[in-house]
């Protein structure tokens, strides 16, 4: 578990802090018979903050990004595998004629 795991973590625990803030904030609202316009400011910085730390979290915590060009020295073919028996050359395509000179009916 290194310091991107618990920053997620504390960024989760952040969201609750929020969620938990919101939905006591609208019992008080309930209470002094007012209507709920929406969560306060500090609610909303609140989750703004959780938000990003669990973003920043997310795209560290999983790994460095690899290559995706054909021609990286990571993505190199060296071998064919091992176990061949699932290369199958005969199969329902044959079927199919090999000129597809098909001409529509009008």
């Amino acid at each position: 578990m290194g310091l991107g795991f618990a920053v997620g973590v504390f960024g989760v625990l952040i969201l609750a802090h929020a969620a938990y803030s919101t939905i006591q904030y609208r019992g008080l609202l309930k209470i002094m018979e007012e209507e709920f316009s929406g969560p306060p400011m500090n609610v909303v910085i609140e989750l703004l903050l959780g938000f990003a730390v669990c973003m920043w979290a997310a795209l560290t915590v999983p790994g460095n990004f690899l290559s995706i060009h054909p021609y990286a020295d990571e993505n190199r073919i060296v071998s064919l595998p091992a176990n061949l028996d699932f290369m199958i050359f005969n199969h329902r395509g044959k079927a199919f004629p090999l000129d597809l000179d098909l001409k529509l009916k009008h």
